[in-house]
Protein backbone atom coordinates (compact mmCIF):
# COMPACT_ATOMS: atom_id res chain seq x y z
CA UNK A 1 0.00 0.00 0.00
CA UNK A 2 1.39 3.26 -1.19
CA UNK A 3 2.01 5.78 1.67
CA UNK A 4 1.65 9.42 2.12
CA UNK A 5 2.55 12.22 4.55
CA UNK A 6 -0.52 14.50 5.04
CA UNK A 7 -1.42 17.56 6.82
CA UNK A 8 -4.69 16.07 8.66
CA UNK A 9 -7.29 17.73 10.51
CA UNK A 10 -8.03 16.88 13.75
CA UNK A 11 -11.87 15.96 13.70
CA UNK A 12 -12.42 14.76 17.64
CA UNK A 13 -9.71 14.04 20.36
CA UNK A 14 -10.92 12.66 23.13
CA UNK A 15 -10.58 10.93 26.69
CA UNK A 16 -12.43 7.38 26.78
CA UNK A 17 -11.55 5.98 30.19
CA UNK A 18 -7.96 5.78 32.69
CA UNK A 19 -5.23 7.03 30.23
CA UNK A 20 -7.04 5.84 26.94
CA UNK A 21 -8.14 8.57 24.60
CA UNK A 22 -9.51 8.17 21.21
CA UNK A 23 -8.61 10.35 18.19
CA UNK A 24 -10.42 11.08 14.61
CA UNK A 25 -8.83 12.82 11.71
CA UNK A 26 -9.38 13.40 8.01
CA UNK A 27 -7.53 12.61 5.28
CA UNK A 28 -8.52 10.88 2.13
CA UNK A 29 -5.26 9.98 0.66
CA UNK A 30 -4.94 7.74 3.76
CA UNK A 31 -8.07 6.31 4.51
CA UNK A 32 -7.76 5.34 -0.11
CA UNK A 33 -5.16 3.09 0.72
CA UNK A 34 -5.58 1.76 4.28
CA UNK A 35 -6.67 -1.78 5.31
CA UNK A 36 -6.55 -3.33 8.69
CA UNK A 37 -3.55 -3.95 10.44
CA UNK A 38 -1.95 -1.31 9.32
CA UNK A 39 -0.41 1.79 11.44
CA UNK A 40 -0.02 6.10 11.18
CA UNK A 41 3.06 7.62 12.26
CA UNK A 42 2.61 10.85 14.17
CA UNK A 43 4.12 13.71 14.95
CA UNK A 44 2.47 15.13 17.61
CA UNK A 45 3.45 18.93 17.51
CA UNK A 46 5.69 21.18 14.97
CA UNK A 47 9.22 21.16 16.07
CA UNK A 48 12.25 19.68 16.79
CA UNK A 49 10.77 17.87 19.97
CA UNK A 50 9.82 15.25 21.05
CA UNK A 51 12.02 14.00 18.11
CA UNK A 52 10.21 11.00 16.96
CA UNK A 53 7.21 10.51 15.95
CA UNK A 54 3.96 8.09 17.31
CA UNK A 55 3.58 4.98 15.27
CA UNK A 56 -0.42 3.74 15.83
CA UNK A 57 -2.32 1.80 14.42
CA UNK A 58 -5.59 2.57 12.76
CA UNK A 59 -8.67 1.32 14.89
CA UNK A 60 -11.04 2.80 12.14
CA UNK A 61 -11.99 4.22 8.89
CA UNK A 62 -15.56 5.51 7.44
CA UNK A 63 -14.95 7.83 4.60
CA UNK A 64 -12.40 10.40 4.41
CA UNK A 65 -12.24 9.56 8.45
CA UNK A 66 -9.73 7.55 10.11
CA UNK A 67 -9.44 6.61 14.16
CA UNK A 68 -7.07 6.22 16.40
CA UNK A 69 -6.87 4.75 20.19
CA UNK A 70 -4.04 5.53 22.39
CA UNK A 71 -2.46 5.61 25.49
CA UNK A 72 -1.22 8.22 27.34
CA UNK A 73 2.27 6.80 29.09
CA UNK A 74 4.95 9.45 28.21
CA UNK A 75 5.39 12.96 27.10
CA UNK A 76 4.59 12.15 23.72
CA UNK A 77 1.19 10.85 23.96
CA UNK A 78 0.43 13.38 26.71
CA UNK A 79 0.95 16.10 24.12
CA UNK A 80 -0.78 14.69 21.57
CA UNK A 81 -3.59 14.33 24.08
CA UNK A 82 -3.45 18.17 24.73
CA UNK A 83 -4.08 18.43 20.86
CA UNK A 84 -7.61 19.79 19.94
CA UNK A 85 -10.43 20.07 16.84
CA UNK A 86 -9.38 22.05 14.33
CA UNK A 87 -5.49 21.32 14.68
CA UNK A 88 -3.47 19.76 12.11
CA UNK A 89 -1.57 16.20 12.24
CA UNK A 90 1.51 15.69 10.50
CA UNK A 91 0.87 12.44 9.87
CA UNK A 92 2.59 9.77 7.53
CA UNK A 93 0.16 6.60 6.53
CA UNK A 94 -0.60 3.97 5.97
CA UNK A 95 2.42 2.14 7.12
CA UNK A 96 3.46 -1.68 7.28
CA UNK A 97 1.93 -4.97 6.50
CA UNK A 98 -1.94 -5.71 7.50
CA UNK A 99 -3.99 -8.33 8.33
CA UNK A 100 -4.67 -10.83 5.20
CA UNK A 101 -8.33 -11.23 5.04
CA UNK A 102 -8.55 -12.81 0.98
CA UNK A 103 -9.13 -16.70 2.51
CA UNK A 104 -10.88 -15.95 5.40
CA UNK A 105 -14.43 -16.08 4.28
CA UNK A 106 -14.93 -20.13 3.67
CA UNK A 107 -15.99 -22.78 4.87
CA UNK A 108 -19.26 -20.82 6.81
CA UNK A 109 -19.15 -23.74 9.55
CA UNK A 110 -15.91 -21.96 10.55
CA UNK A 111 -15.33 -18.90 12.52
CA UNK A 112 -13.02 -16.44 12.39
CA UNK A 113 -11.56 -15.64 16.15
CA UNK A 114 -9.76 -12.22 17.03
CA UNK A 115 -8.37 -12.31 20.35
CA UNK A 116 -6.95 -8.67 21.34
CA UNK A 117 -5.10 -8.19 24.73
CA UNK A 118 -5.36 -4.20 26.23
CA UNK A 119 -4.64 -1.84 23.85
CA UNK A 120 -4.08 -3.83 21.21
CA UNK A 121 -7.65 -4.02 20.53
CA UNK A 122 -7.67 -1.44 18.74
CA UNK A 123 -7.11 -2.30 15.54
CA UNK A 124 -9.13 -5.19 15.33
CA UNK A 125 -12.11 -2.92 15.62
CA UNK A 126 -10.99 -2.39 11.87
CA UNK A 127 -10.42 -5.96 11.01
CA UNK A 128 -13.94 -7.17 12.48
CA UNK A 129 -15.59 -4.18 9.65
CA UNK A 130 -13.43 -6.41 7.00
CA UNK A 131 -15.07 -9.63 8.47
CA UNK A 132 -18.06 -8.44 9.67
CA UNK A 133 -19.99 -10.60 6.91
CA UNK A 134 -18.33 -14.23 8.50
CA UNK A 135 -19.63 -13.02 11.98
CA UNK A 136 -16.03 -13.11 13.88
CA UNK A 137 -15.54 -14.30 16.88
CA UNK A 138 -14.43 -11.97 19.52
CA UNK A 139 -12.04 -12.44 22.53
CA UNK A 140 -11.15 -9.26 24.48
CA UNK A 141 -8.90 -9.84 27.24
CA UNK A 142 -7.23 -7.05 29.94
CA UNK A 143 -6.27 -6.85 33.54
CA UNK A 144 -9.38 -5.60 35.10
CA UNK A 145 -12.56 -3.86 33.73
CA UNK A 146 -11.60 -0.74 33.58
CA UNK A 147 -9.04 -1.52 30.89
CA UNK A 148 -11.11 -3.05 28.46
CA UNK A 149 -12.16 -1.53 25.30
CA UNK A 150 -14.34 -1.22 22.43
CA UNK A 151 -16.99 -3.66 23.15
CA UNK A 152 -19.47 -1.18 22.04
CA UNK A 153 -18.21 -0.79 18.85
CA UNK A 154 -17.47 -4.28 17.85
CA UNK A 155 -22.06 -4.93 19.40
CA UNK A 156 -22.13 -1.94 16.21
CA UNK A 157 -20.76 -4.46 13.82
CA UNK A 158 -23.17 -7.55 14.99
CA UNK A 159 -20.10 -8.98 17.10
CA UNK A 160 -20.74 -11.02 20.42
CA UNK A 161 -17.25 -10.07 22.16
CA UNK A 162 -16.61 -12.30 25.31
CA UNK A 163 -14.36 -10.58 27.97
CA UNK A 164 -11.91 -12.15 30.19
CA UNK A 165 -10.17 -9.84 32.92
CA UNK A 166 -7.07 -11.26 35.43
CA UNK A 167 -8.98 -10.45 38.02
CA UNK A 168 -12.32 -11.80 36.91
CA UNK A 169 -13.98 -8.10 37.51
CA UNK A 170 -15.74 -8.75 34.34
CA UNK A 171 -16.39 -11.97 32.13
CA UNK A 172 -14.49 -14.65 32.09
CA UNK A 173 -11.66 -14.96 34.88
CA UNK A 174 -8.29 -15.40 33.18
CA UNK A 175 -5.92 -14.72 30.53
CA UNK A 176 -7.81 -14.38 26.93
CA UNK A 177 -5.65 -17.62 25.73
CA UNK A 178 -7.25 -19.12 28.53
CA UNK A 179 -10.60 -18.25 27.08
CA UNK A 180 -9.16 -19.04 23.72
CA UNK A 181 -8.45 -22.52 24.82
CA UNK A 182 -12.46 -23.00 26.08
CA UNK A 183 -13.85 -21.04 22.74
CA UNK A 184 -11.64 -24.40 20.58
CA UNK A 185 -13.22 -26.69 22.33
CA UNK A 186 -17.04 -25.82 20.97
CA UNK A 187 -16.09 -23.80 18.03
CA UNK A 188 -14.07 -24.81 14.73
CA UNK A 189 -11.48 -21.90 13.93
CA UNK A 190 -10.63 -21.29 10.16
CA UNK A 191 -8.34 -18.88 11.40
CA UNK A 192 -6.82 -16.84 14.93
CA UNK A 193 -6.10 -12.72 14.62
CA UNK A 194 -4.63 -11.10 17.35
CA UNK A 195 -3.35 -8.44 18.79
CA UNK A 196 -1.36 -7.45 21.98
CA UNK A 197 1.51 -8.51 24.42
CA UNK A 198 4.34 -10.94 23.22
CA UNK A 199 3.37 -12.98 26.15
CA UNK A 200 0.10 -13.40 24.63
CA UNK A 201 0.87 -13.39 21.64
CA UNK A 202 3.80 -16.16 21.72
CA UNK A 203 1.19 -18.37 23.32
CA UNK A 204 -1.34 -17.75 20.80
CA UNK A 205 1.27 -19.26 18.14
CA UNK A 206 1.50 -21.99 20.21
CA UNK A 207 -2.06 -23.02 20.70
CA UNK A 208 -2.04 -22.78 16.80
CA UNK A 209 0.25 -24.59 15.85
CA UNK A 210 -1.21 -27.79 18.32
CA UNK A 211 -4.43 -27.28 16.38
CA UNK A 212 -2.98 -26.59 12.94
CA UNK A 213 -4.86 -23.22 12.68
CA UNK A 214 -3.24 -20.47 10.63
CA UNK A 215 -2.58 -17.16 12.78
CA UNK A 216 -1.66 -13.66 11.83
CA UNK A 217 -0.30 -11.83 14.66
CA UNK A 218 0.20 -8.26 14.87
CA UNK A 219 3.02 -7.25 17.00
CA UNK A 220 3.83 -4.46 19.22
CA UNK A 221 6.90 -2.70 19.25
CA UNK A 222 9.10 0.47 19.53
CA UNK A 223 9.24 2.23 16.49
CA UNK A 224 11.61 5.15 15.74
CA UNK A 225 11.77 6.08 11.74
CA UNK A 226 8.29 3.31 11.08
CA UNK A 227 9.69 2.58 7.29
CA UNK A 228 12.31 0.09 7.92
CA UNK A 229 15.25 2.20 7.86
CA UNK A 230 16.54 2.84 11.04
CA UNK A 231 16.04 -1.19 12.12
CA UNK A 232 15.22 -0.12 15.78
CA UNK A 233 11.89 -3.06 15.63
CA UNK A 234 13.63 -6.08 13.85
CA UNK A 235 12.45 -9.40 15.27
CA UNK A 236 13.99 -12.93 14.57
CA UNK A 237 11.59 -14.95 11.95
CA UNK A 238 12.30 -18.16 10.31
CA UNK A 239 13.21 -15.67 7.33
CA UNK A 240 16.22 -13.97 9.38
CA UNK A 241 15.74 -10.37 11.08
CA UNK A 242 12.57 -8.95 9.77
CA UNK A 243 11.53 -4.99 10.91
CA UNK A 244 7.88 -4.95 12.33
CA UNK A 245 7.27 -1.50 10.65
CA UNK A 246 8.45 -2.67 7.32
CA UNK A 247 7.41 -6.09 6.94
CA UNK A 248 5.21 -6.06 9.86
CA UNK A 249 3.47 -5.66 11.97
CA UNK A 250 1.62 -8.94 11.20
CA UNK A 251 3.20 -11.65 10.90
CA UNK A 252 2.38 -15.52 10.55
CA UNK A 253 2.62 -17.29 13.95
CA UNK A 254 4.68 -20.06 11.96
CA UNK A 255 7.23 -17.81 11.13
CA UNK A 256 7.99 -15.90 14.23
CA UNK A 257 10.57 -17.27 16.54
CA UNK A 258 10.16 -16.24 20.02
Amino acid sequence: MKATQVKAKIISNQRIKENYWHLEFESAAITKNASSGQFVNIRVQDGVQPLLRRPISIHAVGGKKIKIIYEVLGPGTQILSERKKGDFLDVIGPLGKGFDCRKTNKPVEAKNILIAGGIGVAPLVFLAQKLKSTKPVVLIGAKTKKQILCVDEFIALGCKPRLATDDGSIGFKGKATDLLKTVLEQTKALALFSCGPKPMLKTIARIAEEKKINAQLSLEEHMACGIGACLGCVVLTKSGYQSVCQDGPVFSGRELIW
